[in-house]
């Protein structure tokens, strides 16, 4: 008889836009083999990102596919490690046999020290350890100063939070995001010059103990073998690293109420086809207009066979016909929009009346 290892966890944290589902996408695409599971935590009531991530099935059934990928619906994995979080893995634990790892992605605005802190609890310990805390940072916003796509909006939740009182939120975030990590991927390398890059590496440097690797990449190519097996066991020295938002989560803090996120709002929205030119213009015009954070869906487009998956962050798009309408379908587009403050019905009456739907 087979005897259980400890299942490897590997966390992936970063800010909003900074390439953690492209990552996690790229580590699926090339598992070799291994049978991976995979916890998406994010922003939207359509569940986006579970959706792109189940497109990598690796040869699976959908069927197969869809087991391996669980959801946690409110985007914040910090507040919830004794809610949704818990069950998820208990379930992944009563199947450990059938598994060779997990991921997990965080939302942008969670702070990983307490998800590997609840890999102390001995109902998951016992069964699971971290591989590897992965903190993916969005090089061009840190050599711009920002931190992330839109620092304005990140920032204004911060200070929302009645328990910081300090006076760069944002930085500290990003500083307890680099705290936790065991490896650090500094993503689209490509898009800034080599000097920026370097400014880049030697501040995050100054935010990481000297064993941390840092590594360069664009759009999370990078080996498999390099991301995970690195048994770093991060649960077991995870109380020793140092973070801004400890006094938050205290032994037996049952107080999931300290991070005000509900500054962000996630808006669903149901659309029929639409013309992929107008669409993209229009959603450029949203962004712009009412500060818009994310953009994340697919659309239908008359007489293309296949369906658009969009992906934003702030103005900037990412767009591709990802796979094929199936023959009982509905051809339909469906977007998550989020940012601070927004009125679905009217963001909805401006996005058909620019499609004229």
């Amino acid at each position: 008889m087979k005897t259980l290892a400890k299942l490897p966890v590997t966390i992936v944290t970063g800010f909003l836009g900074s390439g953690k589902t492209t990552l996690l996408r790229h580590m699926l695409d090339n598992a070799q083999g291994r049978r991976i599971a995979v916890i998406v935590n994010e922003f939207g009531e359509l569940g986006i990102d579970g959706e792109i991530l189940k497109q990598c099935s690796i040869g699976c059934t959908e069927e197969e596919a869809s087991g391996r990928v669980y959801e946690l619906a409110n985007g914040c994995l910090c507040c919830t490690v004794q809610e949704e979080f818990f069950p998820v893995m208990r379930e992944l634990v009563a199947r450990r046999g059938d598994l060779d790892h997990i991921l997990i992605e965080t939302s942008g605005l969670a702070l990983p020290k307490p998800l590997v802190q609840a890999f102390q609890w001995p109902e998951i310990r016992s069964a699971c350890t971290v591989d590897a805390v992965i903190t993916v940072v969005d090089s061009p916003a840190v050599a711009a100063g920002t931190f992330a796509a839109f620092p304005d909006q990140v920032d204004a939740m911060r200070k929302l939070d009645p328990n910081l009182d300090h006076e760069s939120p944002l930085h500290e975030l990003f500083a307890d995001q680099l705290a936790s990590a065991d490896l650090v991927i500094l993503n689209k390398a490509d898009l800034i010059s080599p000097e920026d890059l370097a400014r880049v590496r030697l501040e995050v440097a100054e935010e990481l103990p000297p064993a941390v690797k840092v590594i360069e990449a664009s759009s999370g190519r990078l080996p498999l073998d390099v991301l995970i097996g690195l048994g770093a066991g991060s649960e077991e020295h995870i109380d020793s690293r140092h973070s801004h938002h400890d006094h938050h989560h205290g032994e037996g803090d049952d107080d999931h109420d300290d991070h005000d996120h509900d500054a962000f709002d996630s808006i669903s929205i149901e659309l029929p086809q639409a013309d992929e030119s107008l669409l993209m213009d229009a959603l450029t015009q949203l962004v712009v207009k009412h500060g818009i954070l994310r953009v994340k869906g697919f659309a239908a487009v008359p007489n293309k066979p296949m369906r658009l998956l969009i992906q934003g962050v702030g103005t900037r798009f990412d767009k591709h016909f990802d796979r094929q309408w199936g023959a009982d379908e509905v051809r339909t587009t469906r977007l998550v929009l989020i940012g601070q403050e927004l009125d679905a019905a009217q963001l909805e009456a401006q996005l058909r009346a620019a499609l004229s739907v």
